[in-house]
């Protein structure tokens, strides 16, 4: 038993070794990776931060800041601080070239969009958007910034692909204190629920997807749910326990002959899940990512939803999903969704794990390329290195299906081989492997 480990394990560590030849090709394929985004931009020099940039985010850096990014390039920290915070390259373009090739990489007809905010604490009261508001990470109402996020998730991966960043109406009203900011004249208030459908419009097309999935914030709105039938998009949103409905598989009271018609009564969600039998439940074993296969009790039930104005909305069905906690408590996930009554109950748990699949996007961009480390105060500034953390992230995301693949050469992202990487000065940069703890050291350009 002992040697057939020995064997397994020497397979393994074989399998994980890389060579010199493959490190060392990283930055060549990290600059014709960004070809397709610079492309657009005007200046020599807008091309060349850009790519300075990108690596400085995937480097270990401990605060991926432009600063920082630019003294690890052995630069004065004013050009590359202007470049991410004045410089004025459109992001929205780069940011369709990332859907384009999210679409085409790893797009599936069935895959997931994911709408999913991201709040960043700051201090003060000049930095663009930041106010008091809810910021999930903390579990509270703090001072911080909140970007609403979209994310693409199929089988084959999971990515960022858009942002918004939300401004309150406190910033909205202020006209002095937004173009103190830099936000453009024209930016006017909108709703969480507006930024995401305004994403959808713009970046919905280059994705193919079967359904949109979002958090409870998303999902508790009925305009946002019905914005969502008006464009013939399947949906299946996370809603909040108390968010109250009308059970439609169930008949009204008896009428009493006397005035109106009696109505089934209006109950919360999590009381009408709490009274439902053992049988009302079954149990089936789904996959969560690295975490191997997870068993989960569900439940479904036809219906309607109370309107913003009090009103009876639509026929939806209500999934539920039950789970227990490493510290034994029972957690409950509640979710609607247009979809017919009759879709499987495995499909509807497989798009529920998809803001999962988010969460771990937004761990991937916090703790590997920088996507909070920022320190602009303006819409400029956030907006460009919000857009290059994406972007390097993808790059990350490439690089680990490139490091599935047995033959590199037959991978979009490995088009510049080894034997075609420039000459290297000593100038060395420490990368974080894609989605690993460890750090290696390859050699890159000056």
């Amino acid at each position: 038993m002992d040697g057939r480990f020995e064997v397994r394990r020497e397979e393994l560590l074989a399998h994980a070794r890389v060579s010199a030849e493959d490190w060392a090709s990283v930055s060549a394929r990290l600059e014709t990776f960004v070809e397709p985004f610079v492309a657009g931009l005007m200046e020599d020099a807008q091309r060349r931060h850009f790519l300075e940039y990108s690596s400085g985010l995937l480097s270990t850096l401990e605060h991926k800041t432009g600063e920082a990014i630019a003294y690890l390039h052995r630069q004065e920290r004013k050009q590359m601080q202007q470049f991410v915070g004045e410089s004025p390259w459109e992001h929205a373009p780069v940011l369709k070239e990332l859907a384009v090739q999210v679409g085409q990489r790893i797009g599936e007809v069935d895959a997931v969009i994911v709408f999913d905010p991201s709040a960043f604490a700051k201090k003060g009261t000049k930095s663009v958007g930041v106010a008091r508001q809810w910021s999930g990470r903390q579990g509270k109402v703090d001072n911080c910034q909140v970007g609403i996020y979209m994310g693409y998730v199929s089988r084959r991966e999971h990515a960022l692909v858009n942002m918004r960043l939300y401004l309150p109406e406190e910033w909205t009203k202020d006209r002095a204190r937004s173009r103190a900011a830099g936000v453009p004249d024209d930016v006017k208030f909108q709703t969480r629920h507006e930024q995401a459908l305004a994403m959808l419009d713009e970046s919905g097309s280059l994705l193919p997807h079967g359904w949109v999935a979002g958090d409870d914030e998303m999902g508790r709105c009925g305009l946002f749910r019905a914005a969502l039938r008006a464009r013939n998009e399947r949906y299946l949103l996370a809603i909040p326990s108390n968010m109250v409905f009308r059970d439609a598989e169930v008949p009204p009271p008896e009428y009493s002959g006397r005035g109106r018609h009696p109505k089934v009564p209006w109950q919360r969600v999590d009381r009408w899940c709490a009274s439902l039998p053992k049988s009302a439940w079954t149990t089936v074993e789904v996959r969560d990512g690295e975490k191997g296969p997870l068993t989960i009790d569900v439940t479904m039930r036809r219906v309607q939803a109370r309107t913003p104005k009090g009103g009876t909305g639509p026929d939806e069905v209500l999934f539920v999903t039950r789970e227990r906690q490493s510290d034994g408590t029972i957690k409950h996930d509640y979710y609607l969704s247009n979809a017919p009554a009759d879709t499987p109950v495995l499909e509807f748990a497989r798009v529920a794990k998809a803001e999962h699949r988010v969460e771990e996007c937004f761990h991937r961009g916090k703790s590997e390329v920088g996507l909070g480390d920022y320190q602009v105060r303006n819409w400029i500034g956030w907006h460009h290195h919000q857009t290059l953390s994406l972007i390097a992230a993808w790059f990350l995301n490439e690089e680990t299906r490139r490091g599935k693949n047995t033959d590199t050469r037959d991978d979009g992202s490995s088009s510049a081989p080894a034997d075609r990487c420039p000459t290297r000065t000593p100038t060395r940069i420490e990368y974080s492997h894609p989605h690993r703890r460890h750090r290696r050291m390859l050699a890159t350009k000056k």
